[in-house]
This record gives structure tokens, C-alpha cells and sequence, in this order.
């Protein structure tokens, strides 16, 4: 046997895997193996099983996802409400409900019965109702000690649904006994109802908790009989019925509640000397029955039964002890009663005095306190929240933390700036730098002046790590948002007087003063009072003798009560005051001051963040360039790559030229020379683009600090490459590049179609002289950095290159295989919507042309690309012609509509409005595409106001055409027409 007392093979070994309540919980046994070959199955079947269709069966087993992990279990269904299941899982015990989606069919397999089994504590029941906090109490106490834990259970029986009483311990500690000593449960007792009084069996194998009984609890089993589950026995060594009938009970009484009567005397004295005697008559018999059937525990009961007998003999004499001393105790207080009476009648003589005196007030005394309660009740609510006084002492405190907390600007700064502005001034001097013969005196200068800015820059940031920038960030973002949310119905003032916090705060200390004062007198009346309240509940004490009389009780009430009254009204009407217009003022200019000097102080702050961010940007850039200046020999070694590459590629070419003008084709060798020139080709344009990089790279150092870079490597023409903002790449030319020519396109000018960088492009090839070169680049940069302000609403310029055999400058564009507005409506119109968003793309590309001071000139319907049928972008132009030129261009028309604005007809020079008027001309197209009329005169033009189109259209149409005041780009797309459109 364990310490428990009971034999450890009829004990079981389970883990404890849900708790239901402070007596009930779901355990699996611990020799159970195939919990994890069962989570296997569930892990790989439930992801592909078929979902649960129709009404679930109460006897299948089905696998659900539990909301916590979503991994997969087993469970049965209790309830169904429409698409919600209330599910058990079999193998833990917990319950939850899920969605349809959630459950799952499972194979036969996996039809089994649950691993996890529902415990409950054999004779308890719970000690509370279930909404009761004592029942969640009692349920957390029990899953703190036994949750995921193993336990040693020992069967008692079994209810009808299968739940399973037993005894449980952990190592050696008995948890019902714990349950029972913080009375989270309560002992229960099979029996019948109508007795009175509980039965303990002395029987050892049907006795309900023989040894958790103290006598302290006995008294409570009474009205727990018949409320334990009717069970069912299912071990062999349970006595038959027949066998307990026979055994002899005894009811034993609580000693608190036993009747020591004359009958239950003789009744214990009959059974103590049954007990103690030779045996005979029916004792002898019952004796010997019970010896006949089971000796052993016949005599350990009559044993136990004569130690009862015993005890209650001891507990008889002591009654009886107790009885003489309350007879004794009943006699002094008799002697004590009459003291009392004659006490009493002069209490009687003097409270008939004090009626008397108490006539002659008007008021009671009594009213008039209770009146004083009730203020000095609502003057303790208001001191302890007072609205306006909780307001002016937030705002006292913001201005606090504003004033004696504040950061400037670093000692240092002032230095760094002049450092920075020397620094930049030899910059500019190296800028200016015609010769060589004087870059070198200015790159020394430079670096002097480099070496003291660094110097400068370190004592700044050292300073700037000092200072505490975020968190006075923080707290200045803190304080103004409750400053805001305080005063958030005061308006802002146009100007803040300087002085507004020394008037404020002055303002505060007269009335904090005031109050200080106005509460020192109401403190000291109400003290007076409380000690005449002293006094008067010592006079009134009768159970011990004071030295008060009545005169002292009497004399000064009137001035003490008026005095209290006084000084209540006094506070409480300071308190409730409200301020006048002058008090309003100086409160909110404190205010608006202390919002103004936030915002100041925010805006030095992020100043002073931005400007350390800047000049560790700059220390960082510097310090890969202390061992020496940078040099541009990486992109030499590219450019001779790039040389060699070309060679490469022009010799394999006229190979395959000779190849092919061979009397006897060899066509695997011309196969075999074409695939390497596919491959030189792609590794000369993988060439370019690497040098492109260093290209980037050489003049952002130009621009950050070393712009003696241009003067030091002049051939490598670092300046043609910035001026044409990064479009000119020389080492391009026109035999690299395999390209067809596109004669449906190809009109005043060749176009090419190719392959570059692995991107479809044309080649556009215009004829130039060394004037028109230069005006080209100018023309190009210019529209490729305003493009590059909104990349994605033109067409990008990849690429800029001179022919190096013959008189042709090339620009390479993205090739957009018939995706004009012409090719589009030609073969599948757009649709209404698919005009709105392209048209609307096509705006926003105008926007941001015009706002770089670009002027198109050139809108048409082959010149708008519609990307997917949604997506609208403006085409690049003829970079050789000048806005004039390009507006007269016959291609400026779109089916019969002009679109030349009238004013460039009456010799005006080009501008954003007029590419507006081309922009609604083309609208008015995709709509309507036969339109025929005139759009000169806005009064008389009948045949635009008669179109049948929706109203915001033509709307937007007449502002575009016909109005005097044309829309800009930036208008027309804030129009009803293209409110409503995302791009």
C-alpha cells in the first residue's frame, strides 16, 4: 500500500487534460500510446478530407480545427445551430464552437473511441452556484495544480453517462482533501432524503470519506443527501447489497447540535454496556453473524465504536460543567440589572433637561448638522475633481515642462555653418575652373577647408548625441494633444502677447492663495466642530463614566454650528465662481503661447535631427575617400572592354557577311558565327550598362564635393554626360545593333525596331549638324527630367547616341506594339470608361510637363499610347523641332478635328494651354469620331451643344474647346469627368 492506503494495482496513472469545474476534469491514461500516431493520421487525412455536408451524426467522430492552434483534432457533435457546431474533443475533453468549415469527414480508421475520459472527485459536489465567484475561483485553484499534470486516481464507480468517481493524488498529497480545506467543494453523502440527520458508515468499503469529517463539518452534510449521481458499481470487490444491510450503523450527532437528553443517554449508556460486556442477546448475535462472515472487521468496528462511545461520555461531563457556570454567570448579571436601573433613572432625569433646553431653538440642533453634512459632502466631491481648477493646473504644468525643459539650438551649429559656407565657396571656385594650372592650389584649398569642417561637424554631432531629441519630441507631441483635447474649443489667437505665461502664472498664485486661505478657515471650523462632536459622544457613552458635562456639551454649539456654515458657504461659492472675461483671457493667451512656443520648439527640433542626419551622411561619404580622391579608372577599364567587345562583334560581322556571299552556303557555320555575335552583342550592351553605373556614380561625386573631377579625366566627358541628364552614351553606335526597319511607322524619319538591355525598343533616327546636335541634347534633357518626375504618365527616353558612320543622332524609346490611340481605335475602339482612364493618364503626364515648363506641341492620336486599354501615357516628340514647328506638323489632327488651338492659327507662340485644346480635341474624338463641325465661336456652335453625350463630358469638352478660359492640366483633372477615376 502507498501513502494514500490504497494498493498501488488498483490505482491508475493518468494526465490531466481539461478542467470543467473544482471537482470535474478530462484526463487521458498514461499507457495510452497512439495519441501521437493518431495526431499524425489527423495531420495528414483532415487538410484533404471532404467537409462536413447535411446534419452531422451524435455517433461519428469527425475532425475539427481548433481556433487557438488550427491544428486538427477529433470531435463529436452536440448541437447544431444553423452553420455553427458545438463540438466535444473526444481525446482532450474541452469544448468550443466552429464553423462548418471548420469540420471535416474522417476515414473509418480513425472511428474510435476518445483517449480522454471525464473524472469527478467520488462524495463532493461543488460548494457554489456556477455564476457564483467562488466557482471560477474553485475551477482556477483546480486547474493551477492538476492541468497537464499525471495523477494517481483510484475507481470508486461509475455514473450513467460514464463519468468515473474516483480518488486522486498527487505524489502524496490527496487533492480532495485540498478542495475540502480552501471549500471550493463540499461533501456529499448517497442516502435518503427524508432523514434528518447524516450517517457515517464505519463500514471501511462503503463509507463516504471516513477520515475527511472534523466535526466542523458534520453539520453540513445534512442538506447534501440525495444529491450525488446515481451510480453503478463496476468492481468485483464491492459488497452485494444484502452484506451491507447486515453491517451495523450507528447515526452519530454533531456535538453542537445533539439534544443531551435523558432517551440519547440511555441509548449510549445501553450501547456502552452492549459494548463492554461478556456478550449476549442480540449483540452476541450480530457479533457473531458478522464473525461468521467477516471476523476481522467485525471486531475493528466494535472497536471504533466503543473510542465514539468514549468520546461522547468526556463531551457529557463537559456539558454539564458548562451548564453550572452559566447558572453562576445568570446570577451575577441579576445583581448587575438592578445597577443598571437605577443608572437608568438618572439618565431618564437628565435627558428630560435636555429636551427642554432644545425647545427653546427655533431649529434643532440636529437639522442644522445634517444640513452641514450634505455641504461638507459636496465640498469633498469638489476638491477632489474640480473641472476648471484640473484645467488651469494641466496648463500650470504644460508650461512647466515648456519652460525648464527646453532645447536650442547647439553652441556648435553656429561654427558649422560657417564651416559648410567656406566649404562651399572653394567649391565653387573648382566649378569656375577653366585651367589646369589652377585646379591644383583649389583642390588644397578644398581639402583645408574639408579638414576644418570635419572638425566642426564632429563637435556638432558629439553635442547633438548629448541631447535628449526624441524623447523631448515625444513629450512636446504628449503635452500639446492634452493641451488640445483640454482646450479644444478655444480659438486660435492671431497674436500671443509675450508676457502671457508671467500673467498667467501670477494670476494662478493670487488664487491658489485665495483657495488656500478660504480652505484653512473652513478646515479649522470643521475642526471645532468635530471636537464638540468628540465631546458630545463621550457625554452620551453609558457604558463607561466620563468627566463631561452637560455644560461643555451645551456651551458655544450656536457659534460653532454658524461658524461651519459660514466657512462651507464661504469655500463653496469660491469654488463654483466662475471666471470672468479678464481671468478667460489670460488663461487662453497662456494657452495659445504655450501652443505657439510647442510648435516652435518641434520645428527647431526637427531642424536640428534633420541637419545631424545630413552631416553624418556627409562624414560617412568622406571617410572612404581619406586615403585618396576618387579617380575614373574603373571606367576607363570599361570602356576598354567596351572597344574590344565592338571589334569582336564587327569582325564576327563580316564573317557572317562572307559566310553568306560564299559561292557554297555553309549554313551550320553561319548558325554557329550568328550565335556568337549574339552573345558579343549582349555582353557589349552588358558593357554599356556597367559603364553607365560608373557614369551615375562619377557625377554625383562632381555634385557632392570633388567637381574637379571633369578638368582631371576630360576624356572621359563626364560634363556631355550630365548636361544631357544622363541620355548621351557614346560608346553606342548604329552596326551594334540588330535592327529591322519599320516601314508602317516610318514617315519624315526612319524608325528601327531592336533589342537592347532585353527590352523591345525603336530607334529613332534624325539628321543632324553639329547646331542641331546641341539644340537636340538641350531639347531631349530637358524632356527626360521632366518626365522623370512622373515616370510612369510619359514615354521615357532609354537612351541618347550619335551616329559614328554617318550624320544620324538616335534616340532609343520603348517600342509599344499597337498601342497608339490610333492602331487601338482602328481595330477595337475604346470603350466610355477605358476613354476616362486613359484620357485621365494622358492629363496627369501633361501636369507633369507643363509643370517643368514643357510644352508639347505635338499631341495626337499616334503620339498617346494606351497601355492595356487603361492605362494612358504621353508621347516624346521631335526633338529636333523647335514648339512652332512641331504644332504646324500635318500630323496634328485627329480624324477631321483640328487640333491647332485658334489662337496659334492667329500666330500666338505654343503653350500648356494649347496642348489642352489637342487634349479635348482628341476626347472629343475617341467619342465622337465622324465629328465634322466647327469649335471657333463659343456662342453660335449649335452642332457641339447638340451632341448626345453625358453631361459631365460635354461639360469638360466646352471648358476644354470652346471657353475662352481654357482648363489647365491640374483643373481638369479635379472636373466631375475624372473625379471618381483611379489611375
Amino acid at each position: 500500500m502507498d501513502q494514500s492506503g490504497i494498493q498501488p494495482e488498483k490505482m491508475e496513472l493518468v494526465v490531466v487534460t481539461h478542467v470543467v469545474d473544482a471537482i470535474t476534469f478530462w484526463a487521458q491514461n498514461v499507457t495510452d500510446k497512439i495519441n501521437e500516431k493518431i495526431n499524425e493520421m489527423l495531420t495528414e487525412k483532415c487538410p484533404i478530407a471532404p467537409i462536413l455536408m447535411g446534419r452531422p451524426s451524435s455517433h461519428k467522430v469527425y475532425g475539427a480545427r481548433f481556433s487557438e492552434d488550427r491544428c486538427w483534432y477529433r470531435c463529436k457533435v452536440q448541437q447544431q445551430t444553423e452553420d455553427k457546431f458545438y463540438i466535444l474533443y473526444i481525446d482532450y475533453g474541452n469544448m468550443e464552437i466552429v464553423s462548418r468549415s471548420d469540420l471535416v469527414e474522417l476515414p473509418e480508421e480513425l472511428q474510435t473511441t476518445g483517449l480522454a475520459k471525464k473524472y469527478k472527485f467520488w462524495g463532493f459536489h461543488v460548494s457554489s452556484e456556477q455564476d457564483s465567484p467562488l466557482f471560477s475561483q474553485g475551477k482556477s485553484f483546480l486547474h493551477n495544480m492538476i492541468h497537464g499534470k499525471k495523477l494517481r486516481v483510484h475507481k470508486k464507480s461509475v455514473c450513467f453517462d460514464g463519468t468515473i468517481l474516483i480518488e486522486a493524488f498527487q505524489g502524496s498529497l490527496d487533492i480532495g482533501e485540498e478542495l475540502l480545506k480552501f471549500k471550493f467543494a463540499k461533501v456529499s453523502l448517497p442516502g435518503n432524503r427524508e432523514n434528518s440527520l447524516p450517517t457515517v458508515n464505519l463500514q471501511e468499503c462503503t463509507g463516504l470519506w471516513p477520515t475527511r469529517n472534523p466535526s466542523g463539518e458534520l453539520d453540513t452534510l445534512g442538506s447534501s443527501l440525495g444529491c450525488m449521481p446515481k451510480l453503478r458499481p463496476i468492481f468485483s470487490d464491492q459488497k452485494p447489497q444484502v452484506i451491507k444491510e447486515q453491517k451495523t450503523v450507528i447515526a452519530l450527532q454533531p456535538v453542537e447540535k445533539m439534544n443531551v437528553g435523558q432517551e440519547s443517554l440511555s441509548e449510549i449508556k445501553a450501547l456502552k454496556t452492549d459494548g463492554d460486556g461478556d456478550g449476549g442477546g442480540d449483540g452476541q448475535q450480530l457479533c457473531s453473524q458478522d464473525t461468521e462472515q467477516m471476523p476481522n472487521e467485525t471486531e475493528s468496528e466494535l472497536q471504533r465504536m466503543r473510542e465514539v462511545i468514549n468520546e461522547k461520555d468526556l463531551e457529557i461531563k463537559k456539558l454539564k460543567e458548562e451548564g453550572s457556570a452559566i447558572q453562576q454567570q445568570a446570577s451575577l448579571l441579576g445583581h448587575q440589572l438592578e445597577e443598571a436601573k437605577l443608572e437608568l433613572q438618572t439618565v431618564k432625569e437628565s435627558y428630560e433637561k435636555t429636551k427642554e433646553t432644545e425647545h427653546k431653538h427655533p431649529a434643532t440642533v440636529a437639522s442644522r448638522i445634517s444640513q452641514l453634512a450634505k455641504k461638507v459632502d459636496s465640498l469633498r466631491k469638489l476638491r477632489e475633481s474640480n473641472p476648471c481648477s484640473a484645467d488651469e493646473d494641466h496648463l500650470l504644468e504644460s508650461i512647466t515642462i515648456i519652460m525648464n525643459y527646453r532645447i536650442s539650438m547647439p553652441l556648435s551649429s553656429e561654427r558649422l555653418e560657417l564651416a559648410w559656407k567656406a566649404y562651399d565657396e572653394t567649391l565653387a571656385n573648382l566649378r569656375g575652373c577653366q585651367t589646369m594650372a589652377e585646379i591644383e592650389s583649389l583642390v588644397n584649398s578644398r581639402n583645408k577647408a574639408r579638414g576644418a569642417l570635419l572638425a566642426a561637424l564632429d563637435d556638432f554631432l558629439q553635442e547633438v548625441d548629448k541631447l535628449p531629441i526624441n524623447e523631448r519630441l515625444d513629450k512636446l507631441k504628449e503635452v500639446a494633444s492634452s493641451l488640445t483635447a483640454v482646450f479644444s474649443s478655444v480659438m486660435v489667437a492671431e497674436q500671443t502677447q509675450e508676457y502671457s505665461f508671467e500673467k498667467f502664472c501670477e494670476w494662478k498664485g493670487h488664487k491658489q492663495q485665495k483657495i488656500k486661505n478660504v480652505r484653512k478657515t473652513t478646515d479649522e471650523a470643521l475642526l471645532a466642530l468635530s471636537g464638540w462632536a468628540a465631546r458630545l459622544s463621550k457625554f452620551s457613552c453609558l457604558m463607561e463614566k466620563s468627566s463631561v458635562t452637560e455644560e461643555d456639551v451645551a456651551d458655544g454649539v450656536d457659534e460653532i454650528l454658524m461658524n461651519a456654515d459660514n466657512a462651507l458657504c464661504e469655500e463653496l461659492s469660491t469654488e463654483f465662481s466662475e471666471q470672468d472675461n479678464q481671468e478667460r483671457k489670460i488663461v487662453f493667451n497662456a494657452f495659445h503661447k504655450a501652443m505657439r512656443d510647442i510648435q516652435r520648439e518641434q520645428s527647431l527640433l526637427e531642424e536640428i535631427r534633420q541637419k545631424y542626419e545630413l552631416n553624418t551622411k556627409f562624414k560617412q561619404e568622406l571617410q572612404q575617400w581619406q586615403s585618396g580622391p576618387p579617380k575614373a579608372d574603373e571606367l576607363f577599364v570599361v570602356k576598354k572592354r567596351i572597344r574590344s567587345l565592338r571589334s569582336q562583334l564587327r569582325w564576327k560581322l563580316v564573317e557572317v557577311s562572307c559566310l553568306e556571299e560564299a559561292e557554297e552556303l555553309d549554313l551550320p557555320e553561319i548558325l554557329k558565327k550568328k550565335e556568337e555575335i549574339a552573345e558579343t552583342r549582349n555582353a557589349l550592351f552588358q558593357e554599356i550598362s556597367h559603364e553607365k553605373k560608373q557614369y551615375i556614380m562619377l557625377c554625383d561625386l562632381v555634385k557632392r564635393g570633388f567637381p574637379e573631377l571633369p578638368m582631371i579625366y576630360p576624356e572621359a566627358d563626364i560634363n556631355g554626360y550630365m548636361s544631357s541628364a544622363g541620355l548621351l552614351m557614346k560608346s553606342l553606335d548604329r552596326d551594334m545593333f540588330d535592327a529591322e526597319p519599320m516601314r508602317e511607322l516610318s514617315g519624315r524619319r526612319p524608325l528601327l525596331s531592336t533589342d537592347f538591355q532585353g527590352q523591345k525598343v525603336v530607334l529613332k533616327c534624325y539628321a543632324v549638324d553639329e547646331e542641331s546636335e546641341a539644340k537636340m541634347l538641350e531639347q531631349a534633357a530637358h524632356y527626360h527630367r521632366a518626365q522623370q518626375q512622373n515616370p510612369a504618365t510619359a514615354v521615357p527616353l532609354l537612351a541618347l547616341f550619335c551616329g559614328k558612320s554617318d550624320p544620324l543622332a538616335y534616340v532609343i524609346v520603348p517600342h509599344y506594339s499597337n498601342g497608339s490611340l490610333k492602331a487601338i481605335q482602328k481595330s477595337y475602339p475604346l470603350s466610355s470608361s477605358e476613354v476616362r482612364k486613359v484620357m485621365k493618364g494622358v492629363a496627369l503626364g501633361l501636369q507633369s510637363l507643363h509643370a517643368a515648363s514643357v510644352t508639347h506641341a505635338s499631341l495626337h492620336p499616334n503620339n498617346v499610347f494606351a497601355i492595356g486599354r487603361e492605362k494612358g501615357i504621353v508621347g516624346d516628340y521631335d526633338l529636333t523641332k523647335t514648339p512652332v514647328q512641331r504644332v504646324f506638323d500635318s500630323g496634328m489632327v485627329a480624324g477631321s478635328i483640328s487640333l491647332v488651338a485658334p489662337e496659334l492659327k492667329q500666330g500666338q507662340t505654343p503653350s500648356p494651354a494649347s496642348d489642352m485644346y489637342a487634349f479635348g480635341g482628341i476626347m472629343l474624338w475617341l467619342h465622337v469620331p465622324d465629328f465634322s463641325g466647327t469649335l471657333e465661336n463659343e456662342h453660335q456652335n449649335v452642332e457641339f451643344t447638340a451632341l448626345d453625350l453625358d453631361a459631365k463630358l460635354l461639360k469638360l469638352l466646352s471648358k476644354l474647346l470652346i471657353s475662352s478660359t481654357r482648363l489647365s492640366a491640374s483643373e481638369a483633372l479635379k472636373d466631375d469627368y475624372f473625379i471618381s477615376v483611379d489611375v
